[in-house]
């Protein structure tokens, strides 16, 4: 550490302790976490708490409640909305009902990279989202996870094409786009709740599921299911939110460390996945794992999910042209 940094550090914790003099009360905030130990959700909470600790000199800190322990995602959005949770790390596609325009993305096939997911959360367009969700749904995206594809797992064989599909029973989370495309691919899937998810694929209730190579690893969905189809249909992004009536409760300096800490929570889980996806992947296939990709570059997937599903959603996510700005934002021809 530099000799700035460390008068910078110094003058943080004396400012820190000059507030607390004060009267101001030091929190330890729940932050509620869908998902296990070891994946992305996890990294960004302990991220954002160590930043936190940084901003504030140790005056403020937090507790990742992991597994769903404080509830389901959508449960700590319904939460944080009243002001009876602090702070929550959940996937997107559990904000969408509350603050359906941040469906564009997660309309199939819109983010193609993870360059294309940090283009979008980080810009303009994820400027606008986190007004709409405090407009919409009382709470604040301060961070991004940044999760990898979700791929397709299930315990019964191999899926390169849409026909593979046929008969297999495929887990979904309760979002009407998810649902949406897996009928487009002439499938039915149940809508299920995270918290059922393992026990449904261990009993055979459900023969698969999809979510990123680090979910598979952290929720340990190895044990209960054989085979991965490389399916890059939506790139999972799961916000921190902070519950707006929290967040206008605390003073400007608090604010302002919690927003900081979100962006370098931020920054850290986009490292995380570059630097622990391909090692995730290969761990799982030493697990027995078997990893397929989709036929002739999955246009097959492609050209049903966005043809049959895109234009449903034009009017929830506010019109085409929020479609078409994303496109254009990320280089692509805009629908007509």
């Amino acid at each position: 550490m530099t000799i700035a940094q460390c008068l910078s550090r110094a003058a943080t914790i004396a400012a820190a302790s000059i507030l607390l003099a004060a009267g101001a009360q030091a929190k330890d905030f729940k932050i509620a976490v869908g998902d296990g130990a070891g994946g992305t959700q996890e990294a960004l909470g302990l991220a954002f708490i160590e930043a936190l600790e940084e901003n504030t000199g140790g005056a403020h800190s937090g507790k990742l409640f992991l597994n769903g322990q404080l509830g389901s995602e959508q449960d700590t959005v319904n939460d944080a909305a009243i002001g009876t949770l602090d702070f929550s790390i959940l996937a997107i596609n559990n904000i969408t009902p509350f603050s359906p325009s941040v469906g564009t993305m997660t309309l199939p096939y819109v983010i193609l990279s993870l360059e294309d997911a940090v283009t979008l959360t980080q810009g303009p367009i994820g400027e606008e989202l986190k007004e709409n969700t405090i407009r919409d749904a009382g709470v604040r995206i301060i961070g991004w996870a940044y999760s990898g594809f979700r791929v397709l797992t299930n315990s019964a064989r191999p899926v390169e094409t849409v026909e593979d599909l046929e008969g297999l029973v495929i887990r979904v989370p309760r979002n009407e786009i998810m649902i949406a495309t897996y009928k487009a691919w002439g499938v039915n899937p149940t809508p299920m709740a995270w918290s059922e998810t393992f026990a449904g694929l261990q009993q055979k209730v459900v023969d698969g599921q999809d979510n990123p190579y680090i979910t598979v690893y952290a929720m340990k969905f190895d044990e209960v299911q054989d085979y991965v189809t490389n399916l890059r249909y939506i790139f999972s992004i799961e916000p921190l939110i902070v519950s707006e009536a929290v967040f206008q409760d605390m003073s400007e300096e608090d604010q302002q460390a919690v927003l900081a800490a979100g962006e370098a929570a931020t920054k850290a889980s986009e490292e995380f996945l570059r630097a622990q996806e391909e090692t995730i992947k290969q761990e799982l296939v030493s697990r027995g794992m078997e990893i397929t990709d989709p036929a002739n570059d999955e246009q097959e997937f492609i050209d049903l999910a966005t043809e049959a599903v895109w234009p449903q959603f034009y009017d929830s996510i506010g019109g085409v042209e929020k479609l078409n700005a994303a496109l254009t934002a990320l280089g692509r021809d805009p629908v007509e």
